[in-house]
């Protein structure tokens, strides 16, 4: 979802006003986002009818996270040019703030007057799709979708934003293959340069050794870490490259299995794939998702400590997870909707149950003690955070716990690849790894799903 940046000016303004925008459009797509604003701000003082650099100015705030601000600037410089139909850029533009401000309706109908405007306009018939993903009208999206890449072949993004959608609707065979195209956005995930080639399942690897790494998010690489242990089956040495947080748990996956940790020196290797690959190189469709639990275990040893410091049980033990932290690649609206304001949680108040914050990062962690401070009425949340170092730790508590209730994050992961009981609280527009209208998880036999109602 990219914002159109143009770079031409009216011919009735000066030459100094035209030197000067076309200055400022050059700092703005340099990314040089303040000095761009400042020098739109002075040429709109001077020049009040310029409605170009309005419009700009909506997109500057869009792309600094002031998404109202950017709506309203926006909105002002289509209504101030009586809608002209070479304006395309800001009926797009306009839809992609009200996106961010999760208002898909209103994004979905400025998409589509950017695209009455502009039928050939290939981004906006993908935010079209982004749109009717987010309002589950999936046989819309995935119509925008194609247009946009019959418009424009090689357009990853759309490419891309039509694997989610079809990963969403249990489509994997497509699915998987349009998701290699995240490897050729303008904004590539997590790129990797690698000398040795890359393996999606078709050659014989026995004897061979191959380099898997993560790319993504923790929750992402403790998800598809269970296809280690199948490529090590297939007789290959496998070397799974992750992040700190992570290395210790991952030890448990397999003797068969080195980790290394992100960073660090790597042994020779003659193939890679990362991980988000591997359900492609193993042809997973919904009924042949290696689902056996558990696939990670915890330190015997950490957990036998855990229970020590827990003492004897005398109730239900639930860990709360409640915050996915804020996520900076994300527009502010979905690490908003990902989370659960805490202070929702005061009717678990229960005689029977002792809650366990497993909760790590800002701002969940403030939050707690916010509340703690502020005579917090809901139950009470024994908090050991600052004992939790690193997922090894997190998941030793775990195993001492009855229930984990958590938002879609890491945390959720964790318990459903140690086959704990889970319960993941999912926002309306929730990620494709969850599918759609089901309660429960072919990843994760342990989890059930509840499902926000409407966005």
């Amino acid at each position: 979802m990219r914002s159109q940046t143009p770079s031409r000016a009216p011919k009735e303004t000066s030459a100094a006003i035209q030197e000067a925008f076309r200055q400022a459009v050059a700092l703005h797509q340099q990314g040089r986002f303040a000095e761009a604003e400042l020098i739109y701000q002075d040429i709109l003082r001077q020049e009040p009818a310029f409605f170009e650099v309005l419009h700009l100015l909506g997109v500057v705030a869009l792309q600094t996270r002031r998404t109202q601000e950017s709506v309203e600037l926006i909105t002002k410089a289509i209504a101030a040019i009586a809608l002209a139909a070479n304006y395309a850029e800001a009926h797009n533009n306009r839809g992609n703030a009200l996106y961010n401000l999760a208002l898909p309706e209103q994004a979905l109908a400025s998409y589509e007057k950017a695209v009455a405007l502009k039928p050939n306009y290939a981004e906006a018939h993908n935010n079209c799709g982004n749109a009717s993903s987010y309002l589950k009208q999936c046989d819309g999206a995935i119509a925008s979708y194609d247009k946009a890449i019959a418009l424009n072949p090689d357009y990853a993004e759309a490419h891309f934003n039509k694997s989610l959608l079809l990963l969403l609707m249990g489509r994997f065979e497509q699915g998987w293959q349009l998701y290699e195209w995240r490897k050729k956005k303008a904004n590539p995930i997590a790129p990797r340069q690698y000398r040795q080639p890359l393996w999606l399942g078709e050659k014989n690897i026995a004897g061979k050794t191959i380099l898997l790494y993560e790319e993504q998010g923790l929750g992402d690489t403790i998800q598809f870490c269970r296809y280690a242990n199948l490529v090590a089956d297939l007789g290959a040495k496998v070397i799974l490259e992750a992040p700190p947080q992570l290395t210790r748990l991952l030890g448990s996956l397999s003797q068969a299995v080195e980790i290394v940790e992100t960073g660090a020196s790597l042994p020779d290797f003659d193939y890679r794939c990362p991980l988000l690959s591997l359900p492609l190189a193993f042809k997973t469709e919904l009924s042949n998702i290696p689902a056996k639990i558990p696939y990670l275990k915890a330190d015997l040893e950490k957990s036998r400590s855990w229970r020590e410091r827990l003492g004897e049980k005398n109730k239900a033990r639930v860990g709360l997870v409640w915050s996915g932290g804020i996520r900076p690649n994300q527009p502010v609206s979905v690490n908003r909707r990902r989370n659960i304001p805490l202070s929702k949680l005061a009717r678990l108040r229960l005689p029977d149950i002792d809650f366990y914050s497993l909760q790590k990062g800002q701002p969940g962690e403030s939050e707690l003690a916010e509340l703690k401070r502020n005579n917090w009425n809901g139950p009470e949340i024994i908090d050991f955070a600052s004992h939790l170092h690193d997922f090894s730790d997190t998941a030793a508590l775990m195993e001492n716990l009855d229930l984990l209730i958590t938002v879609d994050t890491s945390t959720a992961h964790l318990a459903g690849a140690l086959g704990k009981p889970v319960w993941i609280f999912n926002r309306f527009d929730n990620c494709w790894r969850w599918l759609l209208e089901r309660t429960d998880s072919p990843w994760y036999p342990t989890a059930k799903l509840y499902r926000q109602e409407n966005g």
